[in-house]
C-alpha cells in the first residue's frame, strides 16, 4: 500500500485529513509546525490516534511520518 493510500484510508475512517489531525495534535501539544513537539515521542501520538480514532499502528505511524514532513 502506498503512503497516499494510507492517508486516504485514514481520512475515510476518521473524517479528518492529515492536516486536521496535525492541527489537533498541535492543540494537544503533541506536534508543532516542524514535526513532533520537543520531548514528544512517536508513541504518544500513536496512543492518541489509537484511543481517539481507532487507528491501527501502521496507520498511526503514517500520520507521525506526515507530521515529520513525509508527503509521498
Amino acid at each position: 500500500m502506498s503512503f497516499q493510500s494510507y492517508l486516504d484510508n485514514i481520512e475515510s475512517k476518521t473524517g479528518q485529513s492529515p492536516d486536521d489531525l496535525q492541527a489537533q495534535a498541535m492543540q494537544k501539544g503533541l506536534a508543532d509546525a516542524t514535526g513532533l513537539a520537543p520531548g514528544v515521542k512517536a508513541g504518544a501520538v500513536i496512543d492518541w490516534l489509537k484511543a481517539d480514532y481507532g487507528l491501527g499502528h501502521g496507520h498511526a505511524m503514517s500520520i507521525v511520518a506526515y507530521f515529520k514532513g513525509k508527503r509521498s
